[in-house]
């Protein structure tokens, strides 16, 4: 199931960041784009308060972000958003602790889960990767290893030339 996201709803939840830095949403994006990377799945992301001449589309591997204009709203694109999906919204999660937002998706037939649950959820999908990566990381070979390796890979070169 593909994730809408109220990102300037998410960003307070995620330790580390705050909606007081001046990089706050392309943090997040960062961070989006690993978890959707290791989860396969899609994800637009909503803000808000995009300067004049600034509101855009943007995509970022699996993430594509809204940023939007001043006068309007995130909660309000993400509402249009899930009009404009029509049935197809039972397909979708939409992630945010407003409750206007969440009972927008609830009546359009959305799975909604709160930004603090999804924050949990995305923190522990990450540490997974760290730990795999360190893992990985600490892996030394022997002299005697390393020799072997160096006899296979010479007898590959060689056969491979006959």
């Amino acid at each position: 199931m593909p994730y809408i996201v109220d990102g300037h709803n998410l960003i307070p939840k995620i330790p580390g960041l705050s909606l007081r830095a001046i990089d706050d949403e392309m943090q997040l994006i960062e961070l989006l784009q690993e978890f959707c990377r290791v989860q396969r799945k899609a994800l637009e992301v909503y803000f808000d308060n995009a300067p004049p001449g600034q509101a855009r589309l943007r995509k970022y591997g699996w993430v594509t972000a809204y940023f939007i204009r001043q006068g309007t709203s995130a909660d309000q694109a993400i509402r249009n958003r899930l009009e404009k999906l029509g049935r197809a919204t039972s397909d979708w999660i939409v992630v945010s602790s407003d409750l206007a937002v969440q009972a927008a998706a609830r009546r359009s037939g959305a799975t909604v889960v709160k930004a603090e649950d999804f924050s949990r959820q995305m923190q522990k999908t990450l540490q997974g990767i760290g730990q795999a990566s360190e893992k990985g990381a600490d892996t030394i070979l022997k002299p005697d290893e390393v020799e072997a390796w160096l006899k296979f890979f010479e007898g590959e070169s060689q056969n491979g030339e006959d």
